[in-house]
């Protein structure tokens, strides 16, 4: 059996699991590098049987999966895969397991950005290293309205920081009741007002067909020009293009991003020229905590499937 783990970025995925325990003869090889080119894909990943991938980073659509004759098991780490076609995997009779993800590591970076911003933190560190001393003035978030845009988990956990702070936290999701934003101790607003009010934005929608560009021009163009954009959910909620050209012309004041329309963010995006941003490499997930559970688990996966009684089955 030839198994594959993919977009190793760290090396430490030998570290987080007993590869040891795979069945006597099982070759393992990992790669370290993000593979983009499809035909360098195929051509790597032909020969193997299993496949561990790390969430969303290497998509699988049903034109890659046409092209790996050899693949029977597909590992995805988490509960949710969207770049998977689970219905060409069953199509084809591959099995495909996930594992658990636990904690809510992606609210407490999205408090980081927020934090970065409003206390000018990678800027100040930036010029003080320079030379300089006290840049800029920075923001004190007391009293200061906190928008949360979808108010589960994740939201929720974002919106009680923000009490802590004493922030006044108002929230907006298609699907959001007042009971709900009552739940969490904030208000409820529609979301023209929580885009013109807020000083501060944080979106934590699930993509799907529905939350796809929730956020467009008119939402950005709304938003006060002091105001900072926050997103750790994913790119493809926001109008990336609409996004850069309001930081670009300062028509709002920053924004803290950890997701992008193309990832790994190329070198020449615009979004890397601007001194208005704080980003980070999606890292919402990317915990020690995490990566010991994900690895771990990927292993009973397989190990559970070779046995003929696959568990986490997603398809």
């Amino acid at each position: 059996m030839k198994i594959a783990i993919l977009d190793d970025y760290q090396r430490t995925v030998r570290s987080l699991a007993d590869w040891d325990r795979l069945p006597p003869g099982s070759e393992l090889q990992v790669f370290h590098e993000h593979i983009a080119d499809r035909e360098r894909l195929v051509a790597a990943l032909e020969p193997f049987d299993v496949l561990v991938i790390m969430r969303e980073r290497t998509p699988f659509p049903a034109e890659l999966i046409a092209r790996l004759p050899n693949l029977r098991l597909l590992v995805t780490t988490g509960t949710r895969n969207l770049a998977i076609d689970l219905e060409a995997c069953k199509a084809r009779g591959i099995a495909v397991c996930g594992t658990a993800i636990g904690g809510t590591p992606t609210a407490e970076l999205a408090w980081g950005l927020i934090l970065a911003l409003a206390k000018r933190i990678p800027m100040e560190d930036r010029a003080l290293r320079a030379g300089s001393w006290q840049t800029g003035l920075t923001t004190t978030l007391t009293g200061k309205r906190l928008g949360v845009v979808g108010l589960g988990k994740l939201g929720a956990q974002v919106a009680r920081v923000g009490l802590a702070f004493s922030m006044d936290v108002v929230a907006w999701s298609q699907n959001l009741t007042d009971a709900r934003a009552a739940e969490v101790g904030v208000r409820r607003v529609d979301k023209p007002e929580l885009f013109a009010t807020s000083d501060v934005v944080t979106l934590h929608l699930v993509l799907g067909e529905r939350s796809r560009g929730t956020v467009g021009a008119a939402e950005i163009g709304a938003m006060k020009s002091t105001a900072w954009f926050i997103n750790t959910a994913r790119a493809g909620l926001v109008d990336e293009s609409a996004l850069v050209e309001a930081l670009a012309h300062r028509r709002i004041a920053g924004a803290g991003l950890d997701v992008f329309s193309v990832e790994p963010l190329p070198p020449d995006h615009p979004l890397r020229a601007l001194d208005n941003t704080v980003l980070t490499p999606h890292l919402g997930y990317v915990t020690q905590e995490n990566y010991a559970v994900f690895y771990r688990e990927a292993l009973e996966d397989i190990l559970a499937w070779v046995a003929g009684a696959p568990v986490r089955v997603l398809s």
